[in-house]
């Protein structure tokens, strides 16, 4: 008899569980279907000529709860701007706003979360983060520059990273209209991020 109470009283766990993951799986879906949207839009897609016209659509590593952590968040204090450089040459204003402290695999990682000073202005951006970094699939599964990821100034002490959500640069797809920030040296993670965007250098030949 306790045994099939103990079943009931479970049910509605393993139901509020599934729904979780679902939610979750459903964001990551959401992400990938409004980038393509975006780079099969004329108005914003950065590809240009054949590759815009071959196009149909990104390919993206299998969604993996292993990527999507809940990182400690410690603001940075007194930040002072500084210029990133960028693929053309160029660099842009930034500020470092805090640092993202997680585990993955049972191993410490820390990486640098960024404010642009320019996207700022805009009421839209005022709570936006960059996160650029590098991983050990670059110049494999992704892109040779890195990937990005865009995140909103949390609330309290922690922030979520969904790699699921990394992107690659524009530059990445059209290296002649564009200019992207270089991943700055301590954001570069020694470990393989299969997760997010995955990359054919099929666009700089």
């Amino acid at each position: 008899m306790k045994k099939y109470i103990l079943i009931f009283l479970l049910l509605p766990l393993l139901a509020f569980s599934q729904k979780m993951v679902s939610q979750e799986v459903m964001d990551v879906k959401k992400f990938q279907k409004d980038l393509d949207t975006e780079y099969l839009d004329p108005k914003t897609t950065p590809l240009r000529g054949d590759n815009f016209t071959n196009f149909k659509g990104h390919p993206f590593f299998p969604f993996d709860m292993k990527y999507r952590v809940t990182a400690k968040f410690v603001k940075t204090k007194r930040a002072k701007p500084f210029e990133l450089p960028t693929s053309s040459g160029k660099t842009k204003s930034y500020k470092e706003y805090g640092k993202a402290i997680f585990e993955l695999d049972g191993k410490p990682y820390t990486l640098t979360l960024y404010q642009s000073l320019d996207l700022i202005k805009q009421e839209k951006y005022k709570d936006y983060l960059f996160l650029p970094f590098r991983d050990a699939t670059n110049e494999k599964e992704t892109y040779g520059g890195g990937k990005y990821m865009d995140l909103k100034i949390p609330k309290g002490n922690t922030i979520l990273l969904d790699f699921n959500q990394s992107y690659q640069p524009f530059c990445a797809y059209n290296a002649y209209d564009y200019n992207c920030p270089i991943v700055p040296e301590e954001n570069k993670l020694p470990v393989e991020i299969r997760a997010g965007v995955m990359y054919e250098d099929i666009y700089h030949h």
